[in-house]
């Protein structure tokens, strides 16, 4: 059974056209596996400012998305997230590490998203997500995910002092060329999987998001790790970071594109 959760409040928003590419692509889930998609939040306009700022006016947000990824995995389903920012898995990654101990997370990320508070050079709120969920600093949305239990997957645009952290801390690195089948199948053993992915991972050029970064994954990839991942150790799903175009046809062609890619995660669950 899988369950859709979509965030539509602000969480950190830079560009104005992401709480719109999560509802592009939740509602393309519905229509195609006969889903009925959690919409979790109220919008708001996107805002150039700093996570002091951003963190607190995206609580009520953060805390619904919690509260429904918490429900759904006690319900014993399979949760596919739709989120506007990587920021909304600051409520969600300590809910998988208090609910899924064990499990393994790929995060499917062109950034390291470990910067923190005191190392960050831009104040953006989604470079420091994996950090908070790692208990690095206090976001007030929990923490308690292993540092060792965390693979960063695609990776490629890395602060120096974000990178220090990262290997002091364990975390696993599988940059785009060594992303393949083998290397996945090592990195999640006989654990429980949670991906995260955030469309920056790709190649620029095949889904717009609000960050691009050259020589990304391919959609081939994307798709590849979701069937690499057993079924019956897949927990759950989250897609970040669809900076919706203005021409429907574009935004059409971009939903399609994910759609085919995260096909995999919908092929061993019903709808719930």
């Amino acid at each position: 059974m899988i369950d859709l959760i979509v965030s539509q409040g602000r969480v950190a928003d830079r560009a104005p056209r992401m709480i719109e590419g999560a509802d592009r692509i939740a509602q393309a889930l519905e229509r195609r596996y006969g889903l009925r998609g959690r919409r979790v939040g109220e919008p708001a306009p996107a805002a150039d400012d700093d996570w002091s700022v951003s963190l607190p006016q995206a609580r009520e947000t953060l805390l619904g998305l919690g509260e429904a990824v918490t429900a759904s995995i006690g319900a014993g389903r399979r949760t596919v997230m739709v989120s506007n920012t990587c920021s909304a898995s600051l409520a969600t990654l300590p809910v998988v590490a208090r609910e899924h101990p064990d499990a393994v997370v790929l995060y499917v990320d062109a950034h390291g998203d470990f910067n923190t508070p005191e190392t960050t050079g831009t104040g953006y709120l989604g470079g420091m997500v994996l950090s908070a969920a790692c208990g690095l600093w206090d976001s007030g949305h929990g923490a308690g995910l292993r540092p060792d239990q965390t693979v960063l997957v695609g990776a490629r645009d890395i602060d120096e002092t974000e990178a220090e952290l990262l290997e002091k801390a364990g975390v696993r690195i599988i940059p785009p060329k060594e992303t393949t089948a083998e290397n996945i199948l090592s990195a999640i053993g006989g654990s429980p999987v949670w991906v995260h992915i955030d469309w920056d991972v790709l190649e620029p050029g095949y889904v717009p998001a609000d960050y691009t970064v050259p020589d990304g994954l391919v959609p081939e990839q994307i798709a590849m790790v979701l069937e690499t991942v057993p079924p019956t150790r897949l927990r759950g799903v989250e897609l970040a970071e669809f900076n919706a175009p203005v021409d429907p046809e574009v935004a059409e062609q971009a939903v399609s594109t994910i759609l085919d890619m995260v096909a995999p995660a919908f092929r061993t669950a019903r709808a719930g």
